[in-house]
């Protein structure tokens, strides 16, 4: 675009891909600073300089130095950013999570493999929980009882806690396609937690292998 760097923020239908355009800021946004961050691709500078009139493929790599801009970073790690929320500090406030911003900030996390950015990024979050573990009592995951049907039902509801309620639909039982059913997350992610969810906390060996690839 001719405004230089734009943020584009759109939601894909897990039923059948549809594609919705949320919103589209002509400008970069923290995301933008982040993926600059976790590629070594710098973003804003690029993006300002095809709004006067470059293309990618007469700007050089900043990395290799070699290609040009017009070629995609290969990484050979795995970047995962996890929001951070403060509801608790706004008790009044409506904690479901939907279009409108509500987190206070982000974690960047980088590791050899997803469950380790993964685990890495939880713990960034400095929430009391050194990674993806369960709470202490049923409150702290936004439940009241940890029934599979309970659970099942609590799933439908987006919050911050939900990435925590899907290990407690693990650990009662609940199989793959049940979670992705009842919370529309991918169920490549969940078929990854599967073979790593376990009664007791703590974070698993960051050397474990990758998480299983899909299909689309």
């Amino acid at each position: 675009m001719e405004a230089g760097g734009c943020n584009i923020q759109f939601a894909v239908n897990p039923a059948d891909g549809e594609m919705l355009v949320i919103e589209m800021n002509p400008r970069v946004s923290r995301s933008s600073a982040l993926a600059s961050k976790a590629t070594g691709f710098p973003i804003a500078r690029i993006g300002t300089k095809l709004a006067v009139g470059y293309t990618l493929d007469e700007l050089p790599n900043d990395i290799t130095k070699t290609t040009p801009a017009s070629f995609e970073p290969v990484l050979d790690y795995v970047v995962v950013k996890v929001p951070r929320f403060a509801f608790e500090k706004f008790p009044t406030a409506d904690f479901r999570l939907t279009t409108q911003m509500k987190s206070v900030g982000e974690a960047m996390a980088i590791g050899r493999t997803f469950k380790e950015a993964f685990q890495k990024g939880l713990r960034a979050l400095e929430i009391g929980r050194p990674g993806w573990v369960t709470g202490a009592i049923l409150a702290d995951d936004r439940l009241t009882s940890d029934s599979p049907e309970d659970v099942r039902v609590a799933l439908h509801t987006p919050t911050p806690e939900r990435i925590f309620q899907v290990k407690r639909a693990l650990l009662a039982g609940l199989s793959v396609d049940d979670i992705a059913k009842a919370s529309g997350i991918d169920p490549c992610s969940s078929i990854s937690w599967t073979s790593w969810s376990r009664p007791s906390g703590g974070s698993r060996d960051s050397s474990s292998p990758p998480p299983p690839t899909c299909a689309a």
